[in-house]
This record gives C-alpha cells, sequence and structure tokens, in this order.
C-alpha cells in the first residue's frame, strides 16, 4: 500500500514533535516537515530542528525563509495602520501563523501532498488560523490534526513519545516563548490568571542597558528606512537594526487580554522593542503630515484589518482593498522621528518632516492666526452652532408650561 504524503507544519515542539512518528508508525504516512521562519530562528536552531525532524522520522525537512514576504505582504500595513489590538498587542503571533499557514499549503501543493497536519489543540486561535487557510489554499487536501482531534494532554503524548523510543528531555519549559519579527510573546501560569504579571525572569530580553540613548527614525512614505542616520536596503534591515538598539533597555513589555476567534477570553506577556517603538514613532509622524479626516478613517479601518488579521481572514480580498488605502494615505508620511529610549520605556522627542502641517506660516497654536481674522471666526462658529442654536429653542418652546 503507497503512503499518505504528509506535509506537516513543523515547529519542533511536543506537539509536532509528537505529529511525526504517529502520523509514520500509526498511520503510516510519508511526513515531509516545514518550517517557516518568520523571524525567531537562528541557524543553529535549523539545524536542530533538522535534525530532530530525521530522527522522528521525517522523509525531508524543508526551512523557509519568509520573513521579507511576511514584511511586505503584512508588517507594512500594520505600520501604516499603528494596529494594536485592544491598543496594546502588536498582532506578533497572529500574523506570523497566517503565514506559515500559507506557507505550508504551498508547499503541500508543490508536492503533490494529499494532506497537511498541524499540532494545534482545540483550545486557541491557530487551529483556526490554520484550517482556514488549509482550506483556501490546499485544492481539498485533507487536514490532520491528532493533538485536537484526540484531545490529547501533554503527558499522554510524552509517554508515547517515550514509548516510540524518544526517551528525550520532554520537561515543560516554565514559559512558552514565540519569538518572531513582530514581537516574542510569553505565556506562563500567571497569564492563565487575571490578577497575576509575569516576573522579570519570564521575559527573555533582560535588562542591561541603563544610561539614555537618543535614537532617530527616518521613514519615507510611511516605511522605516533609517536608524540613527544609516540608511539601510530593506526595511526588514531597519526593524532588526532597530531592536538590536532597543531590545537591551527591555522595552516593549505588557500583558494583552483578548478576546480569540472562538468566543473566550485570554491573555499572553509580550516583549515588542522595535514594533512598539515603530508603530508609536509612525503614528507621531502621521499626526504632523496627515489630515484630520485622513487619521480618523485610516484609524477605523485599520481596526478591522487587525481584527481580520487576527481571526484568520488574512486571504480574505477586502484586506487587499483596506491595504490599498492604507497605502495611499502614506505619500506624505516621510521624515525623521526622534525619540529617547530608557530602561523599560521610550519617549518621543518630536519630528522633521517637509510634509509638517504644523506650519508657522499660518499661525502658532494658541497664541497667534496668520491665515483668518477675528471677523472670520465670528462668522464660522455662527454658522457652526446653528443647528444646535435652533435644537434648543425648538426644545424650550415645547417644556415651556401651558
Amino acid at each position: 500500500m503507497s503512503k499518505k504524503k504528509v506535509v506537516l507544519a513543523y515547529s519542533g515542539g511536543l506537539d509536532t514533535s509528537f505529529c511525526i512518528p504517529w502520523l509514520t508508525r500509526e498511520n503510516n504516512c510519508e511526513v515531509h516537515a516545514i518550517t517557516v521562519n518568520t523571524g525567531g530562528f537562528t541557524p543553529e536552531d535549523v539545524s536542530r530542528l533538522e535534525e530532530r525532524a530525521f530522527q522522528l522520522g521525517a522523509a525531508s525537512f524543508k526551512i523557509v525563509d519568509a520573513q521579507q514576504d511576511f514584511y511586505t505582504q503584512c508588517i507594512r500595513y500594520l505600520i501604516y495602520g499603528n494596529v494594536l489590538r485592544n491598543n496594546t498587542y502588536p498582532l506578533s503571533v497572529s500574523a506570523e501563523r497566517m503565514f506559515q499557514a500559507i506557507e505550508t499549503a504551498k508547499y503541500a501543493t508543490e508536492i503533490n501532498a494529499q494532506a497537511v497536519a498541524h499540532g494545534s489543540t482545540g483550545a486557541g486561535n491557530d487551529q483556526v488560523r490554520f484550517d482556514i487557510a488549509f482550506q483556501i489554499l490546499g485544492h481539498d487536501l485533507e487536514i490532520i490534526t491528532p493533538i485536537r482531534d484526540m484531545k490529547l494532554a501533554r503527558q499522554t503524548e510524552i509517554d508515547k513519545l517515550i514509548s516510540w523510543g524518544f526517551n528525550w528531555n520532554w520537561e515543560k519549559a516554565k514559559y512558552s516563548v514565540n519569538k518572531g519579527l513582530w514581537g516574542t510573546s510569553v505565556g506562563g501560569v500567571e497569564t492563565l490568571t487575571s490578577h497575576k504579571g509575569l516576573p522579570e525572569e519570564a521575559y527573555p530580553s533582560p535588562l542591561i542597558a541603563s544610561s539614555p540613548v537618543s535614537v532617530s527614525l527616518q521613514f519615507a512614505k510611511g516605511e522605516l528606512v533609517g536608524v540613527d542616520s544609516k540608511v539601510f536596503d530593506t526595511s526588514l534591515e531597519a526593524i532588526h537594526a532597530l531592536q538590536t538598539i532597543a531590545e537591551p533597555f527591555a522595552i516593549g513589555r505588557d500583558i494583552h487580554v483578548g478576546d480569540t476567534i472562538i468566543g473566550i477570553k485570554g491573555r499572553v506577556g509580550f516583549e515588542a522593542a522595535a514594533p512598539l517603538i515603530i508603530l508609536k514613532s509612525h503614528h507621531l509622524l502621521e499626526k504632523h503630515t496627515l489630515t484630520k479626516w485622513q487619521q480618523y478613517w485610516k484609524e477605523q479601518l485599520a481596526n478591522w484589518y487587525g481584527m481580520l488579521l487576527h481571526e484568520g481572514q488574512f486571504l480574505d480580498p477586502v484586506m487587499r482593498n483596506i491595504e490599498n488605502f492604507l497605502e495611499d494615505t502614506q505619500s506624505h508620511v516621510s521624515g525623521t522621528v526622534t525619540l529617547t529610549l530608557y530602561p523599560y520605556r521610550f519617549v518621543l522627542e518630536g519630528i522633521h518632516s517637509d510634509f509638517d502641517l504644523m506650519n508657522p506660516e499660518f499661525g502658532h497654536y494658541g497664541e497667534m492666526n496668520k491665515g483668518w481674522s477675528g471677523e472670520d471666526v465670528k462668522g464660522f462658529t455662527k454658522i457652526a452652532g446653528n443647528q444646535s442654536r435652533i435644537f434648543f429653542e425648538v426644545l424650550s418652546k415645547q417644556q415651556k408650561p401651558s
């Protein structure tokens, strides 16, 4: 009997490690493991993943560096939209999972696989994100999810792996860490509660810098292109450079409380030094270079963009429509933002832009006007308040005793 060819979205953790021998030994499958790098793997990590995949029984292992596509097709729109879910979380994992799922589905099609598999449980968002991408892009591929379908407990997986001869160190780390280009998520026993914060040791980037450092960021049409006067070939390089500078300050830590796709509340800790600095700096530059109504409608659409991305709807064509709008708003969002880094925080100092609408040629706020007269304002305020004046006059007549 020919073996079923299965492509497994492989992270190297317990769940996806369990999937390989379960598929090969228990279900006579030929497993092709794929790991998609969205910013969290070093060359040493990749070598270790490949070695373990083959030891577990995979027929092949493939690593895909999707960082540039991840930035070009997603991250830059999150920057354009200043997207923070619930005004807190930069959608670190939400965005990554979609690109990991997309690359897995593409690979399955390339090698004519009959099925795709992932190690998601039935209690989180990732199962939905993977399933949606596989259903849309998989061309009727079977979706295999052993952990979810069998409701496997962690210890059950460990016991089975040991019985198969993989008596490795399966001790669960005290904190679950997922590192990527757009931030690092941190989960632990404290995040399962509503009242506990994460301790210092939970965060993977310790505080090692104490003296304030001034930084300047150069933006061109909404994209980060330079850090401290050094212009990079790609914005991806600029993000990594800023992360290297800001990470020692332990900046960008917080705990996000959000609504999952499946309807329950969840908490997750995260650290995202470069993402938060970029988003806040970009937002400040926009406040100087965009009109009131541009900013207003950007906020509305960007909020929808972030929500749909979070809920696994990245492939819906409406996302391309919103992206076109967001990109169109960035034509004048160019300039330099200056800021100072401190332990655990940063302070935005100001901006310089040729498109700065806070232009002294037209007046100084609260002090002097140059583009209008007092008589202009009198007429303007009379018209602006006219409808409300009529409302209150009519209302007062209706309330008078007969």
